[in-house]
């Protein structure tokens, strides 16, 4: 009880940040979301490539020939390998990871895991009518609206200069060019968002979306077509764009965005894994946190509702097995004290660029 009380004080005291500290503190949480990430990924290469040259020699040689072999199954062609490899890489890496949650959420197995899903009283049981609506909309976003904006793109690919075969950059390029990725997405993907939420936009584009008051992972890219091209596809094609990558990394970077936004969308949040409290909390209330990385939902103050929540509380990577909602868990205080300070954030008219529930 102590250290909720404290952690609750603490998030009083976030929540009051002054706006010309805004800017300090987006600067902070981009330094430290770059940091963390490097750290990640030069992690992650080091135990890779140990991995690697135990099994198959040199890591190189392994992941080049994997390229390899994949590029000449499309054809040795660039437009093929970038249209059709990108549609089924992508979309295995997709389905497998969704089709698990869809377990949980379809058939509650594995039960154990039931008890990390972040609104447990939403999607129980899940309406099937609605699952099916989204299955039949994300299969049309991924074989239907996204091959013409990827012909596009290899176009303007080919223009930049982009890879689509040959030698695979080093690790190290890699990992710089999957930070630039994640920023240029923000910006993207946060300017696309807020203006999506706009209300002479939001009812006949962005609303779709948000027939989900309680995300699950395959929602993730269940959006009008407007939407898909503008916020699903768009923002993650132009990191790739301003450094004129290796299709080999481009491929990665596609794989890491979509179970990233998976997680984000699934409705549990999992030890270990990346918190999906914020990006829920913005289909429940309708407003705030509209970025990836939420460094400029900071800068624009388009958090500040979220930071008073009990979602902020809840809002970190679960290093133990035991469910944050009990960690901190709803008390009739808490509850009271979200309701009133969104009453509030509506009447000051902080959210301006969100259109509701109509």
């Amino acid at each position: 009880h102590v250290s909720v009380a404290m952690e609750t004080a603490r998030q009083k005291a976030v929540a009051m940040v002054p706006p010309r500290r805004q800017w300090i503190d987006s600067a902070k949480k981009t330094a430290f979301v770059l940091g963390t990430s490097l750290i990640v990924f030069v992690a992650a290469r080091n135990t890779a490539t140990d991995l690697l040259q135990r099994f198959w020699g040199a890591s190189g040689n392994y992941w080049q020939q994997a390229f390899d072999w994949t590029y000449a199954a499309f054809g040795s062609d660039d437009r093929c390998a970038w249209l059709f490899g990108t549609l089924a890489i992508t979309g295995v890496v997709y389905w497998a990871f969704n089709l698990f949650l869809m377990l949980l959420d379809v058939f509650n197995w594995p039960q154990f895991l039931l008890k990390y899903k972040v609104q447990p009283d939403k999607n129980a049981p899940i309406d099937k009518r609605m699952l099916a609506k989204a299955v039949a909309t994300v299969l049309f976003n991924e074989f239907v609206v996204a091959p013409p904006f990827m012909l596009l793109m290899f176009a303007l690919y080919s223009w930049r200069g982009v890879a689509f075969s040959g030698e695979l950059p080093t690790f190290q390029w890699v990992i710089l060019e999957i930070a630039v990725f994640s920023l240029t997405e923000e910006v993207f993907f946060y300017y696309s968002h807020r203006m999506l939420h706009h209300p002479r936009i939001y009812r006949y584009v962005h609303k779709i979306h948000h027939e989900w008051t309680a995300p699950i992972g395959i929602i993730s890219l269940y959006a009008h077509p407007i939407e898909h091209v503008l916020s699903n596809l768009l923002p993650p094609c132009m990191g790739p764009l301003i450094m004129g990558s290796h299709l080999g990394t481009i491929w990665l970077w596609f794989c890491l965005a979509l179970v990233s936004t998976s997680i984000s969308h699934c409705g549990y949040h999992f030890p270990l894994l990346p918190s999906p409290e914020a990006h829920d909390f913005h289909h429940l209330k309708f407003v705030n946190n509209f970025g990836v990385l939420g460094i400029l939902d900071s800068l624009h103050g388009t958090d500040r509702l979220f930071r008073a929540s009990r979602a902020y509380q809840r809002h970190f990577l679960l290093l133990s097995l035991v469910p944050v909602r009990e960690l901190y868990p709803d008390g009739d205080k808490a509850m009271k004290k979200e309701k009133l300070n969104e009453t509030d954030a509506g009447k000051a008219g902080l959210e301006d660029s969100s259109g509701g529930e109509d």
